[in-house]
């Protein structure tokens, strides 16, 4: 057995974060904010994992600090809410940028980390961001993103991920959200 498929098979959880509790299995997996406040169980596999994707849209940009943010979206019948749920804080965007339908944020209330969010486009599902997954070896096998959206306002030192389907826009990739 190569060191890659042992750390696939067994979970890759780093020191990462205030909370050491994570765990994944076959089916579920954890999600947790930075400081462990909440934590979120989610499904590894259809039909609860609906799609994995990376967003350049210039929402995304801003509301992640950052140039794109990799995400994965979860049918709510499947998400569970451990512990924290009273901890969330909620942020509205009424219009969005890029696909004009409402977004709402789920936050953890004492370290800011977006945990999920909800969109008028999308009723019945949650986007979670892959970075808050607990077990690192998911973000490289089961939710690894295959599709990327926005690719017009991608950066340009970012060359994208490599054998994603890729849309200018949201595009038809977007349907799966």
């Amino acid at each position: 057995m190569t060191s890659s498929s042992t750390t696939e098979r067994k979970g890759f959880f780093p020191l990462a974060g205030g909370a050491q509790d994570g765990w994944s299995t076959e089916e579920e997996a954890t999600a947790t904010c930075f400081c462990g406040a909440v934590q979120l169980v989610f499904p590894t596999q259809g039909p609860g994992l609906v799609g994995t994707f990376v967003c350049n849209c210039a929402d995304c940009h801003k509301f992640t600090a950052s140039m794109f943010a990799s995400n994965f979206t979860v049918d709510d019948k499947y998400l569970k809410h451990v512990r924290g749920r009273e901890n969330l804080k909620e942020f509205t965007m009424v219009k969005t940028i890029a696909s004009g339908n409402s977004m709402t944020n789920y936050f953890c209330g004492t370290c800011g980390s977006l945990m999920y969010r909800t969109g008028s486009g999308f009723p019945g599902k949650s986007i979670l961001r892959i970075g808050t997954v607990d077990d690192f070896s998911l973000h490289d096998t089961k939710l690894r993103p295959q599709a990327e959206l926005f690719t017009k306002t991608r950066v340009s030192w970012f060359t994208g991920v490599e054998g994603a389907k890729k849309a200018e826009g949201m595009g038809r990739y977007g349907a799966k959200l």
